[in-house]
């Protein structure tokens, strides 16, 4: 699928939206990265392994809400800065898809959906990125499967993307499946 046709499925994306997350939860903002292209691709990151929250696990740049953060597309895009090294202004936000919300840390996330241009450079932040992963959007919807994984004293079901040694699972697999289903013309 062509980035132009990816524009126009996803052109009903809220601006700007400013949920109010439930007592005792946190607001966060992440990014869906997606590279221009004929083929577009998605950017994904393993966090390191000394993180106290969802060490080692794949997910998109994104984090807590900071006091100066106006919204939690501010809190997307300062976080991708961050953590990968890419400035708003090499981002187009076309807009947000449906909040996350994760049981298990009490987290409402926003997630942006950001086009980047081709051949994007990273300068992934070592103290928190591991890896910058990167995966066709054809390919990541070729994959997608129902699974149950057990954590600890709950089992995980939900959409799950094996690629390659890599397993895409959680709230970044929600979020990916919120993409995907746009993008596939679904309700």
């Amino acid at each position: 699928m062509e980035t132009l046709v990816l524009r126009s499925r996803l052109a009903a994306l809220e601006p700007d939206p400013t949920p109010e997350p439930g007592s005792g939860d946190r607001l966060a903002g992440v990014l869906v990265p997606i590279v221009d292209g004929p083929e577009p691709w998605v950017v994904f990151t393993r966090r390191t392994e000394h993180l106290p929250r969802h060490p080692g696990e794949i997910s998109f740049p994104g984090g807590l809400r900071d006091a100066e953060d106006r919204s939690p597309r501010a809190t997307a895009l300062r976080e991708t800065e961050e953590e990968l090294g890419l400035t708003p202004h090499e981002i187009e936000v076309l807009g947000a898809l449906p909040a996350v919300h994760t049981f298990v840390s009490g987290i409402l996330i926003v997630p942006f959906v950001g086009i980047l241009p081709p051949g994007p450079s990273f300068a992934p932040n070592a103290d928190e990125i591991a890896e910058v992963l990167q995966y066709p959007l054809a390919l990541l919807e070729e994959s997608e499967r129902m699974v149950e994984y057990p954590r600890g004293d709950h089992v995980y079901r939900g959409h799950a993307y094996e690629m390659a040694d890599n397993t895409i699972w959680g709230a970044t697999a929600r979020i990916l499946h919120d993409l995907i289903e746009i993008v596939r013309g679904e309700p």
